[in-house]
């Protein structure tokens, strides 16, 4: 391990701003401009995570005001028009929350924010309990990793037990690997490619190698001579 961040703890933001249930509107819009945040964890009991109030569930309230909402846009917006008319945290809130553990890899927690279509995510313990938070700029920060560090993880962890017999280089520009060198088996090309890419910081992979040439064995000229 190279200090490089491999888990949701790693890069996460300790100090974070929380809400409880009875918090009213106001006081949620005034948080989120104060710290300059689009979502806000909502607390109760010990610190347990039981939803999230985002800039999209405040919306309602602008969207809607001053509208008389017909039958049918009140039977296919049920959940917007009961926010436009909710005044605290608990009415307004997403339930249940979007969380990652801290222990979580970091491409489980890009992963969770890209299928859910959220900017942020909780980070809770084995109980719940809120511990911090991460966004999409603490996970893309594992992309600042020095090229240095990149080429030597692969080495170690790709290229010394795939290639030993050290005929396979390896440099690293701008994030992007590049395997150079002889390969004697064409078939662990696309296994080294995998495992380079699980390699944190790792943008691509490319190849620039070539196979050994194998000397062709010509026959044996035919014995001229007598049979006996």
């Amino acid at each position: 391990m190279d200090g490089t961040p491999r888990i949701v703890s790693d890069v996460m933001t300790h100090t974070v701003v929380a809400i409880g249930r009875d918090a009213p509107f106001k006081q949620i819009v005034a948080l989120m401009e104060q710290w300059g945040i689009s979502a806000l964890p909502v607390l109760e009991g010990e610190g347990r995570v039981v939803g999230v109030v985002s800039e999209a569930d405040l919306l309602p309230k602008e969207g809607y005001r001053g509208s008389d909402p017909s039958r049918m846009e009140q039977l296919r917006h049920p959940k917007e028009l009961a926010r436009a008319g909710a005044v605290t945290a608990g009415e307004l809130m997403t339930s249940p929350a979007v969380c990652v553990r801290a222990g979580a890899a970091l491409s489980e927690a890009a992963r969770l924010m890209a299928v859910r279509r959220v900017k942020r995510l909780p980070v809770v313990d084995a109980q719940g309990v809120l511990v911090g938070v991460v966004s999409r700029g603490d996970l893309l920060r594992v992309f600042l990793r020095p090229d240095e560090d990149i080429a030597r993880e692969v080495r170690r962890e790709v290229v010394a037990p795939l290639f030993p017999e050290g005929d396979v280089g390896v440099r690293v520009s701008e994030g992007v690997v590049a395997f150079t060198g002889r390969v004697r088996d064409t078939a662990l090309v696309p296994v080294a490619a995998r495992m380079a890419r699980a390699v944190e910081g790792v943008v691509d992979v490319g190849f620039d190698l070539v196979r050994p040439s194998v000397p062709v064995r010509r026959p044996e000229p035919p014995v001229v001579g007598p049979l006996f």
